[in-house]
This record gives structure tokens, C-alpha cells and sequence, in this order.
């Protein structure tokens, strides 16, 4: 069986492959070690699929492709390889090499030390400023939310013991983020520095909007605190609104009636409506994923693998 799996999702990536595989293997061949590499074609458009292919067939034992029967996502593309990887440590890389795959020594190392779950984290990030901002607010809030130590959840350059692959294998939960179920796996998590490079071809795969669910899904599979937070600031809102309803009341025994303070009025009511939508937003995202699970569609479809495993 191989010591070292390491997972590689793909998802047009067709400009990227032909520089990656090169720098793979002499990194995986230095570890002196047995090793596989899994790639995921997640559904791509463009000639991934066959130079992936083309890999395998290059490199029969060494190199496995899992073709999906569409596009089901990073996450379940990886939860796909780790059902077929066979190393006593898995490591997952992008594909787009912005991860350069030199690093994987340092988790290795990490790994031989007796940690079980290693991130890196990316150093001299090469992304825009708006996305460095987003990713420092996501990993601030998210750590004070979950209560998990995680310096860089968007970084998918990670090691994991057999152990804790198996944990995951065994959950079921359709919508998922792998690193912080991997951490709440481990015994002794760990994480290390490595280099970020600037994506050498093509664009990135996460939008805006793609970016936002994935926080969204962090947050609200690993931690109640959001209902919580707006079930506290519901009660804030209706303590102050009663306070303010009862001064409204002295003040019009007082003065009398007066038509003044109605746009203060609309104000308060508006900023009522935001936190109710607010907190039914919150509702329904704890509510939507309760419908994911109990439809039970399966969170991936391999529709073919190619390549031989090895010994």
C-alpha cells in the first residue's frame, strides 16, 4: 500500500495540468517513499479530462483519475478521492499551483512528528486585496464562531492521517467543509507556513457568490452560535422597544399628542425588519441544510476511474 496519497481536484484546468505533474513527482520521489496521486475531474468543460488521462496512462500505479459524473464541488470531490486513497497520509493540493507542491515536505515532516492534521498557511499571499481582506474577516469570524483554531481555512495545501480519513469517510453530512471536520477530528492538529504563488493560468473558480455559500456552510455545520447571536439580539431589540414604547407613553402624558419623531420612528422600524430578516436568513440556512440530509442524494457520482492501483 502506498505511504503517501496525495488528491488533486480539478476543474478546467487544462492550461495548469501539463506545469504541475512535472513538479509533483520530483517532490514525491524525493520523499522515499511509496505514493499515489489521486486526481478528480469535477466535471470539466475543457480538455482536463484528457490530459489527466493521459497522466494515468503515463504513469500506471502512481497516477489515478476519478472522472465525476458532473460538476458536485471542491469538497465532494475531495470526500470522493478519500473513499479511493489508500496512504497512511493524504494530502490534498489545488491544482492551479498557487499551493506550490515544494511545500508538501514541511507537512510531511509535521506529520512524522506525530501530528495528525496539518494546514498550511499561506505566506505573501499573491491574491487581490479584496480577497486577502475577505479571507482575514472569514477566518477571524469564523475561528470566533466554531471555537476552532484554524489560521487559513481557504488554504487546501493539508495533510491527514489515515485515522482521521476514515472519521471523515464515515460522515455522511452532504454539505461539508473538510478542513474544519478534519479538526474536529484531531487529537494533535498542527499547522505550518508555506508559499503562495500567483495563479499561473486561467481564473479562479470561486466567485463571490461561490465563496459566500462555502463560508455560509462553515459556519452554520460546525456551530448553533449564529442562532444564538440573533436569538440574544432579538430579545435586545424587543427590551429596547418596549423601553422605548413606554417612554413614548410618559412623553405623550406630558407634552401631549405631537406628530414629530415619526422618521425616528421608521428608523427603528426599519432597523427591527433587518435583524427579523436577518435572523430568519440564519433560520433558514440551519433549516435548508436539514433538507439536504434527509433527501440522502449522494454527495458525489464517480462515473469512471482510470488508472491502475498499485501493489
Amino acid at each position: 500500500m502506498p505511504a503517501v496519497s496525495v488528491v488533486i481536484p480539478v476543474f478546467n484546468e487544462e492550461e495548469n495540468l501539463p506545469r504541475l505533474l512535472p513538479r509533483l513527482l520530483p517532490v514525491l520521489d524525493g520523499l522515499a517513499r511509496t505514493y499515489e496521486v489521486l486526481f478528480v475531474d469535477d466535471g470539466s468543460r475543457d480538455g482536463s479530462l484528457d490530459i489527466l488521462k493521459g497522466f494515468a496512462a503515463a504513469h500506471p500505479g502512481k497516477v489515478r483519475v476519478l472522472e465525476l459524473a458532473r460538476n458536485f464541488g471542491q469538497h465532494p470531490a475531495i470526500l470522493a478521492a478519500f473513499q479511493e486513497a489508500r496512504g497512511d497520509v493524504v494530502l490534498t493540493l489545488d491544482a492551479d499551483l498557487q499551493n506550490p507542491p515544494e511545500e508538501i515536505p514541511k507537512l510531511i515532516e509535521k506529520i512524522d512528528q506525530g501530528c495528525d492534521v496539518v494546514g498550511g498557511v499561506r505566506q505573501g499571499r499573491r491574491d487581490s486585496f479584496f480577497r486577502r481582506a475577505a479571507s482575514r474577516l472569514v477566518n477571524r469570524v469564523t475561528g470566533a464562531i466554531t471555537g476552532m483554531r484554524l489560521s487559513d481555512y481557504g488554504c487546501m495545501l493539508r495533510a491527514y492521517r489515515r485515522d482521521v480519513v476514515d472519521e471523515i469517510n464515515a460522515s455522511q453530512e452532504n454539505a461539508t467543509f473538510i478542513p474544519a471536520l478534519a479538526q474536529s477530528y484531531s487529537r494533535n492538529p498542527a499547522e505550518v507556513p508555506v508559499a503562495h504563488a500567483q495563479r499561473a493560468a486561467g481564473e479562479s473558480k470561486y466567485s463571490l457568490y461561490r465563496l459566500v455559500r462555502l463560508n455560509f456552510d462553515l459556519m452554520t455545520g460546525f456551530s448553533v452560535v449564529p442562532l444564538q447571536i440573533f436569538t440574544l439580539l432579538g430579545f435586545l431589540v424587543a427590551g429596547g422597544g418596549f423601553a422605548f414604547g413606554i417612554f413614548l407613553l410618559i412623553r405623550r402624558l406630558i407634552v401631549g399628542s405631537e406628530v414629530e419623531g415619526v422618521f425616528t420612528l421608521f428608523a427603528i422600524l426599519f432597523t427591527v425588519l433587518g435583524v427579523v430578516m436577518a435572523g430568519l436568513g440564519i433560520l433558514g440556512e440551519y433549516i435548508g441544510r436539514i433538507y439536504q440530509e434527509v433527501r440522502r442524494r449522494p454527495r458525489y457520482s464517480i462515473r469512471r476511474i482510470y488508472g491502475e492501483a498499485g501493489p
